[in-house]
């Protein structure tokens, strides 16, 4: 096991706590914020009016936000900061993508740059204090430090890390996510899936613990995600999945592994950029042939551990294929065709993926050839 140092100072709520949420603000000495929230979700729920009443009976002003998209933009997440002035803290009501603009805002705003500055690599100066009382379960970003962004103009989805964006408080309420489309559990899960598989898969060691941590992830995804899948509302099973998103993506399953890459997520974010397409259904395109490719030209034991593991095969040809059968069974896409993408786009694809490998780290294997010959697999 390599050496680590740890730090992660979000307070975690889990239950039905977005209650107190006015409570919270006022310890912390805010008396107005910004409200950032999706499209129409929340208000259909009811979760709209009764986080404005808490807000409104607690005496606390607020600034609307509405409107942030499924891969969130750089021209919404500039109109946030215009809308700030004297705002001191950020209330994000939503899922990783709400979450991930509401970081952007409150860094952009505290350091006086333009949003975008923060994801071409400039460092973040400070953040208005950021609360979330989480609706999806997926991102992880309820309980990290990362951020990601599109930029519509230049079809880039980038991202950037800073312990400034960490949110203060993040309110896990399995019982918002009720309302949640089945196809939103079905990408919520790729994602939380991906998250485990790039660190399991690519990581420089391998210590055991954290093999059988993230086999346990991945294991409580699949089973949560059948269940969920036949009764919406078991909320024992809604509340292991939303621990199993936090979990995925608080930096607990990638202590002490050493070095690690995310190529998966590199790759689907330009199919997000380009395409807009919802990124966990993008990764459920890119997983399965990343792996093909993947364990042909490595035979990284960890495939054929994940194999048996995971589906009780003993190949790992088998064990990627009995993924990829699980894929469809819940209904998520596993081909390109399937996301409306043509073959002939692979060039395209590939140029856009090839441009940003380098602030991945990755653009010493993930060349021309390799990435298309990952997408063909798609």
């Amino acid at each position: 096991m390599k050496s680590f140092n740890y730090y992660n100072p979000v307070r975690v709520l889990f239950g039905d706590k977005q209650k107190y949420i006015a409570d919270i603000l006022k310890a912390d000495g805010h008396s107005k914020v910004l409200l950032v929230y999706g499209k129409n979700s929340i208000k259909k729920s009811g979760l709209y009016d009764e986080i404005r009443k808490i807000l409104i009976d607690a005496n606390i002003k607020f600034i609307e936000h509405g409107g942030v998209s499924s891969n969130p933009t750089l021209s919404h997440a500039r109109e946030g900061v215009l809308k700030i002035k004297d705002a001191t803290a950020v209330l994000a009501v939503g899922g990783g993508s709400v979450i991930d603009e509401s970081k952007a805002i409150a860094a952009a705003a505290a350091s006086e740059c333009d949003v975008w500055e923060l994801y071409d690599g400039k460092k973040p100066t400070g953040a208005l204090d950021l609360y979330v009382i989480l609706t999806i379960s997926a991102t992880g970003s309820e309980m990290n430090s990362g951020t990601v962004l599109t930029n519509e103009e230049t079809k880039e989805k980038l991202s950037f890390n800073s312990p400034l964006v960490y949110p203060k408080v993040s309110i896990i309420n399995p019982a918002l996510t009720l309302t949640l489309p089945k196809e939103y559990l079905v990408y919520s899960a790729v994602d939380i899936i991906t998250h485990v598989a790039e660190v399991y898969f690519t990581a420089e060691e391998h210590p055991k613990i954290q093999n059988r941590f993230c086999e346990n992830i991945i294991k409580s995804v699949i089973k949560t995600t059948d269940e969920l899948l036949k009764n919406p509302d078991n909320i024992n099973a809604r509340g292991e999945f939303a621990l199993c998103a936090t979990w995925a993506l608080n930096n607990l399953t990638s202590l002490g592994v050493g070095e690690y890459s995310f190529p998966n997520h590199m790759i689907e974010h330009s199919l997000s950029a380009i395409y807009n397409v919802p990124h966990g259904a993008g990764l459920a395109v890119v997983l399965p042939a990343w792996l093909k490719w993947f364990y042909k030209n490595t035979k990284n034991p960890q495939v054929k551990r994940f194999a048996k593991k995971i589906f009780n095969e003993k190949d790992a040809k088998e064990g990627i294929n009995a993924f990829e059968k699980w894929l469809q069974k819940i209904g998520a896409p596993t081909t390109l065709k399937e996301l409306g993408i043509d073959r002939n786009d692979i060039g395209k694809i590939t140029e856009n993926i090839v441009k940003v490998a380098p602030r991945w780290g990755l653009e010493n294997i993930y060349k021309t050839n390799v990435v298309n010959e990952i997408l063909n697999l798609a």
